[in-house]
């Protein structure tokens, strides 16, 4: 397989990976997260139980687990999924090392990478929707997410820019802090919907109670008493006001971070576009969270409000790779010139 050929099976795994996203938000959104309650089968068979015998083997295995093949269904489409992406991203590997001049070191990250994934994936099951396993889970899926786009991005023929376009070395400290911002937002967003905190808060801009006199740091515990099971959470309502409220204070800081990143990237002509790509996703972010709370987290805008961060997060992997290879640019000119130009 030569090179375009193996950039487009890239890019094919990436998109799997946004659906593989997409289809955990309406796992976790349908409450089908424990559709099927062992792992990696579904109440024992290979797929969701069908006849009246598989049905009566499932509820004698699994009593206190009755058996919602909706629920069910949902979960193993997601774990079909998720399993393909696995063994592409195997198969990347492999095409990796059958080429002398293709990256090793990203494909093999990706691969440890999804590994983790799956156990996350198991634990979710095994440990009923511990909240720290849930948000790790989604944080799981975003990285493999991101590493396939900037494996991507590695791999595409750029032009040299002009010789008098560089970046700043503050340019791309504030750009690596704006991706630590974003990773730092999502994180929230993943602990707060693994402690069903969403729509704990139906008003704006904050909540409709006062939650500065209980904010409870105690919500932020990774790890909670054990309980029998985390569905549908298991703080009260001021640990879950906390959470929420903390959410959404996050998303304004994120705002600015971003406008004031996006003002200093416009200042190199270079960089507006992705600057561009960056500010549109953001407002398509924040547009869908407050529909979210308006209208009660609608299944549809909820599952876009998940991939719409993902695509915040990518945006922000481009920004800081671009300044990077302006970084290095300025450095060593010739050597990154005649590289980019190649």
């Amino acid at each position: 397989m030569n090179q375009d050929n193996y950039r487009i099976w890239v890019a094919v795994t990436f998109a799997l990976s946004l659906c593989v996203i997409a289809l955990g938000a309406y796992t976790r959104l349908t409450e089908a997260g424990l559709g099927c309650p062992d792992w990696p089968g579904c109440y024992g068979f290979a797929g969701v139980p069908k006849s009246e015998t598989q049905q009566a083997l499932a509820a004698t295995r699994f009593p206190d687990a009755p058996l919602e093949a909706d629920k069910a269904w949902n979960e193993m489409l997601h774990r079909y999924v998720a399993g393909t992406l696995g063994l592409m991203i195997l198969a990347l590997n492999v095409m990796a090392w059958r080429r002398p001049s293709r990256p090793k070191g990203l494909p093999a990250l990706l691969l440890a990478t999804v590994i983790f994934q799956a156990l996350l994936g198991m634990w979710t099951v095994t440990m009923d929707l511990m909240p720290v396993v849930v948000m790790g889970h989604l944080l799981g899926g975003f990285t493999t997410a991101s590493l396939l786009f900037l494996l991507w991005l590695r791999l595409g023929t750029t032009s040299s820019p002009p010789s008098s376009v560089r970046a700043s070395s503050g340019l791309q400290a504030f750009a690596l802090f704006g991706l630590l911002v974003v990773i730092g937002q999502i994180a929230l967003g993943g602990w707060t919907a693994a402690n069903y905190a969403a729509v704990v808060c139906t008003q704006l801009p904050l909540c409709e109670v006062d939650w500065r006199q209980s904010f409870d740091t105690s919500a932020f515990g990774l790890i909670q008493p054990e309980h029998e099971t985390y569905q549908y959470g298991v703080l009260d309502y001021q640990q879950r006001v906390t959470i929420h409220v903390t959410h959404r204070i996050g998303a304004m800081v994120t705002a600015f971070v971003l406008l004031s990143l996006a003002c200093l990237l416009w200042q190199q002509r270079a960089l507006r576009g992705v600057a561009g790509v960056m500010m549109v996703v953001l407002v398509g972010q924040i547009v869908l969270g407050i529909t979210n709370v308006v209208a009660s987290l609608p299944l549809s805008v909820a599952v876009a409000h998940n991939v719409t961060a993902v695509l915040l997060l990518l945006s922000l992997v481009a920004v800081n790779l671009q300044v990077h290879r302006m970084r290095q640019l300025g450095r060593y000119p010739n050597r990154i010139a005649s590289r980019m130009g190649s």
